[in-house]
């Protein structure tokens, strides 16, 4: 584990973010918490809604939140889920993470305690990368 990151408050910051999931379709709240360089830290839950497309994940709930807040740059990622290996992030948050972050410490976890410490570059190891010119 990454022992440079303090990971208590990411896992607490995440699972209440899971407590707040909208899943009425899934039945399968996630929580996250992405913690920017500066040392706060932003949740996210995933949200279902009755047209799929319009739903969001909780990675990229908590990335939303961070930008809107103004971050833009990121140390580490917790992601909980109730799934037995823990769940990790889905193809969609791991190109967004990788459009905000060079490479991540993802922790995954579950609601029983498994956990396992994962870099994004591991998930995804040749993202586009499209980045805009400062203005």
């Amino acid at each position: 584990m990454d022992r440079d990151i303090d990971w208590q408050p990411l896992l607490d910051a995440a699972a209440d973010a899971r407590s707040r999931a909208f899943a009425p379709f899934s039945r399968y709240p996630v929580g996250a918490a992405l913690l920017a360089d500066d040392g706060r830290i932003f949740r996210g839950s995933n949200v279902e809604l009755g047209i799929p497309a319009l739903g969001v994940c909780a990675e990229r709930a908590a990335a939303i939140a961070a930008l809107n807040a103004g971050a833009r740059d990121f140390r580490a990622l917790v992601v909980i889920t109730g799934s037995s290996p823990p769940a990790a992030p889905c193809g969609l948050c791991r190109q967004t993470l990788a459009e905000l972050a060079d490479d991540l410490p993802i922790l995954i976890v579950n609601a029983d305690g498994e956990s396992r410490e994962i870099r994004l570059s591991e998930l995804l190891p040749r993202p586009f990368r499209f980045r805009p010119p400062d203005t």
